[in-house]
């Protein structure tokens, strides 16, 4: 019964997220949403993590299994990938250095702000 109320629970939600994603007036995905719905329910305690944490526990096991269809979806699209194969790849690389150069930056401004707390209480 409890596993029942975990799914009732993450599909409501997702149902609900689904019916935002239409009224909105830019395109937004479903999933998203439900994720950002679902933080907000855990924070303002409307749900309990005890309330989903066995079937999100589940999922993430699963989540290869979740993934096949895009996996196959992109293998029907090989001929179309392969032919745009090098501006795919420039994305991808340019994409991720600049994430990584993102990522180092908040992270040294981040110790930057830290260590001056530290100071500041000293």
């Amino acid at each position: 019964m409890k596993l029942l109320l975990q799914i009732a629970i993450v599909l409501g939600v997702y149902w609900i997220s689904t019916g935002i994603e239409a009224i909105l007036p830019v395109p937004f995905p479903a999933s998203v949403i439900s994720l950002m719905l679902v933080l907000v329910l855990l924070l303002l305690r409307v749900i309990k993590l005890k309330h989903v944490e066995e079937k999100a526990d589940f999922m993430m096991g699963n989540l290869g299994l979740f993934l096949l269809p895009v996996s196959s979806g992109v293998m029907r699209y090989a001929d179309t990938i392969f032919e745009n194969a090098i501006p795919l790849l420039t994305i991808c690389i340019v994409s991720t250095a600049l994430t990584f150069g993102a990522t180092a930056w908040t992270v040294q401004l981040t110790c930057r702000l830290l260590d001056k707390r530290k100071e500041a209480k000293k």
